[in-house]
C-alpha cells in the first residue's frame, strides 16, 4: 500500500484488510503475474497478481533494466480502462531508467504497436491491451527489437528482470519530460500503406461487407483499409463503432463467443450484405460470417485459416513459400499446404511460436501463420497475429467468389471433396474465484495421472505429454490420438483462467465427421467439467 501510486487501489487493500478478507488477500499476494501464451493479462484490481498501476511501473522498471540505459521502446495501448495510465507510467518509469520511450498517438490496434517495433528500429515495444478479455480485465504485451514476443529462455530472463523491481522505487517522470517521444500519425499511415500490401494486384472488389468493431480501436482503420483497397463502404453497427471499454453490448468482446455477433448478422442480414467482418477490440483478431442457405453462419477459426490458405496459395507461386499452424489449430491447411508442395509447420500455441518458424527460415516465403482462435497473419512483417489485414484478404477471396457466382461456403464444400472433412470443436472451462488461476493447471494434472480410455466411442490409442518436450519445447499441453485419426489437445489457458480442449476429427463424408466430433466433444465437456468450473 504504501508503494501504491494509485489511491483508488490503496483504498481497495484498505477495505479487504477491514472486512478481514484473507481469502481474497491471500489470492491477490500468492504470487505475481506471469507472461503467458500472449503476454500477461488478468483482472483490473490491487495486489501482484492483479492488473495496476504499481505492477506497470514494477513491469516497466524491469523491462528498462534488462534492455538497458538509451534503449528505444515504442509504448501502444488499446482503449481500456486504465489503458492510458499504464501507458503513461510506462513510458514515465522507461524515461527515468534513461530508456527513450516512444508513445504512439491514442488508442491504437496491437498489430500497429507489432509493425511499429520494426518500423522505427525499437529495441522493445509495449502494448498495454488484455485483447477480447472481458472489460474488467486489462494487459501487458512485450515485443523485442525482431518485433515478436520473447519465447524461452529470454522471456524467463526478463520475468526475473521484473521480479527483482518489485520492491524498486523509481519515480515517473513528468507526462511532458522531453526524454517522452509523442508520435505523431506518420507511424499509422505507413502501417496502413504496408497493410494494403497483402492485397494481390487487380483482383474484384464488388462486396458487400458488414462490420463491428466490437467497441474496440480497430473501426477507423477497418473503413480507411477497407476504402483505400477499392472495396464499397461497408455496412456498420453504429452502436459498437466507437471504442468503449465496458464493452456495453456484449457480454464477452469476442468473435467467438455465442450472441457477440448478433447485431451484425441483424445488420448483415437487413442489408443483404455478402459477408460479415468483426474485430476483437485490439483488431488482431478476425471473426468471419456469410449466409448458408437462408440463416447467417460465422466461419470458425480453422475454417478461416482454410480459406486463407486456399486463396493465398492459390494466387502466389513456388515451392519456398510458408504456412504455419499451432497444435491445436486443423491439419486441413497441411494437407493444403502439401497439395502446393509448399514448406508447413507446427508450433505450440502463441503466435510467438507461430512467428519464429519464418524468423527461423528467413529464405522461405511467409503465406499465412494461423491460430483457430481467430488469429491470422498474412504478412510475414508484422509477427503477430493481425485482424486488419487478415480482413482485407478475406474480403479479397470472398469477393473473387462473388464475381464467379459463389459465396465461402461453396469453397469450403470444394476443400472438403479435396482433402476429407476435417470437423473441429472446442471446449473450455472456466474457473473463478480465489485460486481460478491455479484450478485449471491442478485439473490437467489430474488427468494426465488418470487419461479416458474412450472418448466419443473412439479409443485412445496413443498420448502425447508436451511437458516433457520433444520435437516441440517443453509445454503444459496432452494430446491424445484417438482411433480413426481423431485427435485431442487439452491445456490450461495462458492468460485466463480456463482449460481448454480442442478436437479434430477427419471423416470421408459430412455426416460421419459431424456424428463423431460431436460425440467426442460432449465426452471431453464432461471430463473437463469434472473440476468445478463453467463448461461450454
Amino acid at each position: 500500500m504504501a508503494a501504491d501510486p494509485d489511491p483508488s487501489t490503496r483504498t481497495e487493500l484498505a477495505e479487504l484488510l477491514a472486512r478481514g478478507a484473507t481469502d481474497e488477500l491471500a489470492d491477490r499476494f500468492a504470487s505475481r503475474l506471469r507472461f503467458g501464451t500472449s503476454g500477461l493479462r488478468a483482472p483490473m484490481g490491487a495486489g501482484p497478481a492483479r492488473m495496476n498501476r504499481l505492477v506497470v511501473r514494477q513491469l516497466a522498471t524491469g523491462l528498462g533494466r534488462w534492455l538497458g540505459h538509451g534503449a528505444t521502446v515504442v509504448v501502444g495501448r488499446d482503449a481500456r480502462h486504465r489503458s492510458e495510465a499504464f501507458a503513461e507510467d510506462t513510458a514515465g518509469v522507461l524515461a527515468a531508467l534513461g530508456c527513450h520511450p516512444q508513445v504512439l498517438p491514442g488508442p491504437l490496434p496491437t498489430p500497429v504497436l507489432a509493425f511499429a517495433v520494426r518500423h522505427l528500429g525499437a529495441d522493445a515495444g509495449v502494448m498495454v491491451t488484455a485483447s477480447h478479455n472481458p472489460a474488467g480485465d486489462n494487459g501487458y504485451k512485450v515485443y523485442l527489437a525482431d518485433g515478436a514476443q520473447p519465447v524461452p529462455p529470454t522471456d524467463a530472463e526478463l520475468v526475473a528482470a521484473m521480479d527483482d523491481a518489485a520492491g524498486a522505487e523509481v519515480p515517473p517522470v513528468a507526462p511532458d519530460d522531453a526524454r517522452i517521444v509523442r508520435l505523431d500519425d506518420s507511424v499509422v499511415e505507413a502501417y496502413l500503406q504496408h497493410a494494403l500490401g497483402v492485397l494481390g494486384p487487380d483482383g474484384p472488389r464488388d462486396l458487400e461487407i458488414a462490420y463491428t468493431p466490437l467497441h474496440g480501436v480497430g473501426g477507423a482503420l477497418t473503413l480507411r483499409l477497407l476504402a483505400a483497397a477499392g472495396f464499397p463502404a461497408p455496412t456498420v453497427v453504429a452502436s459498437q463503432m466507437q471504442p468503449d471499454p465496458e464493452f456495453p453490448t456484449v457480454a464477452y468482446p469476442n468473435p467467438e463467443e455465442p450472441g457477440a455477433l448478433d447485431l451484425v448478422l441483424a445488420a448483415a442480414a437487413t442489408a443483404g450484405s455478402d459477408l460479415v467482418l468483426a474485430h476483437d477490440p485490439d483488431a488482431d483478431r478476425l471473426g468471419v460470417a456469410a449466409r448458408r442457405g437462408d440463416e447467417w453462419v460465422a466461419l470458425d477459426g480453422n475454417q478461416i485459416a482454410a480459406l486463407l490458405a486456399d486463396h493465398l496459395l492459390g494466387r502466389t507461386s513456388g515451392p519456398d513459400r510458408l504456412v504455419v499452424r499451432t497444435l491445436v489449430s486443423s491439419s486441413l491447411v497441411d494437407r493444403i499446404a502439401e497439395a502446393h508442395g509448399v514448406h508447413h509447420a507446427e508450433t505450440l500455441t502463441g503466435f510467438k511460436w507461430v512467428v519464429r518458424v519464418g524468423m527461423a527460415h528467413p529464405e522461405w516465403r511467409w503465406i499465412l501463420g494461423f491460430e483457430e482462435a481467430l488469429g491470422y497473419a498474412v504478412d510475414g512483417y508484422v509477427r503477430d497475429k493481425d485482424g486488419l489485414t487478415a480482413a482485407l484478404v478475406m474480403a479479397e477471396l470472398a469477393a473473387g467468389l462473388r464475381a464467379e457466382g459463389r459465396t465461402v461456403w461453396d469453397r469450403l464444400d470444394d476443400l472438403a471433396t479435396l482433402y476429407g472433412h476435417h470437423r473441429t470443436g472446442a471446449v473450455s472451462v472456466r474457473f473463478t474465484g480465489p485460486g481460478a488461476a491455479r484450478q485449471a493447471p491442478t485439473r490437467l494434472e489430474a488427468l494426465r495421472a488418470s487419461p479416458p480410455a474412450t472418448l466419443g466411442g473412439l479409443a485412445v490409442t496413443g498420448v502425447d505429454d508436451l511437458a516433457a518436450g520433444g520435437p516441440l519445447p517443453p509445454a503444459d499441453v496432452v494430446v491424445w490420438h484417438l482411433e480413426g485419426g481423431a485427435r485431442v489437445a487439452v491445456r490450461p489457458s495462458g492468460t485466463e483462467p480456463k482449460l481448454k480442449g480442442y478436437v479434430e476429427v477427419v471423416a470421408a463424408d459430412e455426416r460421419t465427421a459431424t456424428a463423431s466430433l460431436d460425440a467426442v466433444v460432449a465426452d471431453l465437456r464432461a471430463l473437463l467439467a469434472g473440476a468445478t468450473g463453467t463448461g461450454r
